[in-house]
C-alpha cells in the first residue's frame, strides 16, 4: 500500500483539523479509499497512488487558503475539495469577488467559481440566463448585482419579477387580495433585499417604485429602461411569457434571467421558456449563459446531497 505524509508548517494543526477533527473527517468522506491518520502536525494517507496524488494537490490548496486566512470552515473545505484546479477556487478569493455591502457591514460576495463567472459575464452583457438547481446562488448574486447598479446609480430602480405558477398548490385558495396572494411567490426576492439594504430604506425604495417587485403578468405592455431587471424561476414561464418579457428591455437596462429546468411546474406538454430560450438564444451576440451545478450549492451541506440523489434517479429513468 502506498503511502503519503505531510507536515504542516506555518499553521496551527488544531484550528486546521477543526473542532474535534471534523474537516479530517470531511477529507475522509471526500477520498473514501484512502485511510487517513492525522497525528501532532502530520497528516499521514495509505492507499492507491493516483489519489494519493490528488490528495495530496487538496491539501496543498487548503493549507494555501488557512495561511492566507487564518481559517478554514466547512463552506470553503468543500468549495476547495470540488474545485475543478486550484487556479479555479483562487479565482473565488480575488477581489474581484466582492459585490457590495449589505446591511450592518455584511460583505456579499460572488462565493463560487461559477457565481464569479455570472457577476464578470454580468458586467459584459446586458442579458444575462444563470441557470442551475436549488441553492446556487443564482437569485440571491443576480439581486446583489441588482442593489450594487443601484447604489453606483447606473440604473434608476430595480425590477423583480416571477411567474405566479402555482406549485402543487391552489393560488385562488390562498387567504386576501391579489397582493397578499401574490407575496408569498416573491419572499424569496425579499429576504435577498432585506440581506442588502436596511429596512427603513427598503420601504421608503418600494414605496416610490424605486425598486418593483410584481409577477410576470404585470410586465405585459411595459418598456423597461433605465432598470435592472432580474425574472426569476423563469422556468416556469411559457413559450409567449418568457418572449414577452425578454421584449420589455428598454434603454440603459440589464436584464438577468434565472431559474432551473429541473424544478418545472408547468403543465404537462407545456414547453418551458427557459429551455427554449437557451436553444434559441445561445448564439446571439450581447447575451450571456451561465450554467451552475451542484458545487456551487452553498445552503446546508444536505443540499448537495440531494440534488446529487435525485440527478442519480433521473439518470437512471
Amino acid at each position: 500500500m502506498n503511502e503519503i505524509k505531510i507536515e504542516l508548517k506555518e499553521v496551527n494543526p488544531r484550528e486546521f483539523f477543526g473542532d474535534r477533527n471534523t474537516n479530517i473527517e470531511l477529507l475522509r468522506n471526500y477520498f473514501p479509499k484512502l485511510k487517513v491518520v492525522a497525528r501532532g502536525n502530520t497528516v499521514k494517507a495509505f492507499g492507491e497512488e493516483i489519489i494519493l496524488e490528488e490528495f495530496e494537490k487538496r491539501i496543498v490548496m487548503l493549507v494555501s487558503h488557512f495561511k492566507k486566512f487564518n481559517k478554514l470552515d466547512q463552506t470553503i473545505l468543500e468549495q476547495i475539495l470540488t474545485a475543478d484546479s486550484a487556479k479555479d477556487f483562487e479565482a473565488v478569493d480575488d477581489k474581484e469577488s466582492f459585490i457590495v455591502h449589505g446591511v450592518g457591514g455584511k460583505v456579499i460576495k460572488a462565493k463560487t467559481i461559477n457565481q464569479q463567472r455570472l457577476v464578470l459575464t454580468s458586467q459584459k452583457n446586458d442579458m444575462l440566463f444563470a441557470v442551475g438547481p436549488a441553492g446556487t446562488g443564482k437569485t440571491y448574486t443576480s439581486v446583489a448585482l441588482a442593489v450594487k447598479a443601484l447604489k453606483e446609480k447606473q440604473v434608476k430602480r430595480i425590477i423583480l419579477t416571477r411567474p405566479a405558477v402555482e406549485a402543487g398548490e391552489n393560488l385562488g385558495f390562498l387567504p386576501g387580495d391579489m397582493k397578499e396572494k401574490l407575496d408569498p411567490y416573491m419572499q424569496p426576492l425579499y429576504d435577498a433585499l432585506r440581506d442588502m439594504i436596511p429596512s427603513e430604506r427598503l420601504n421608503s425604495y418600494l414605496e416610490k417604485g424605486t425598486i418593483q417587485i410584481a409577477p410576470l403578468a404585470f410586465m405585459r405592455g411595459r418598456t423597461l429602461d433605465h432598470a435592472f431587471v432580474i425574472l426569476d424561476e423563469a422556468q416556469n414561464t411559457t413559450h409567449a411569457q418568457m418572449k414577452m418579457f425578454l421584449t420589455r428591455m428598454g434603454a440603459h437596462a440589464k436584464f438577468i434571467i434565472t431559474g432551473d429546468p429541473g424544478q418545472i411546474d408547468l403543465p404537462r406538454r407545456t414547453i418551458s421558456g427557459l429551455k427554449e430560450a437557451l436553444l434559441v438564444l445561445k448564439e446571439t451576440p450581447g447575451i450571456g449563459m451561465i450554467y451552475l451545478d451542484d458545487k456551487d450549492v452553498i445552503r446546508h451541506r444536505l443540499v448537495k446531497k440531494v440534488i446529487e440523489a435525485y440527478k442519480n434517479i433521473e439518470h437512471q429513468n
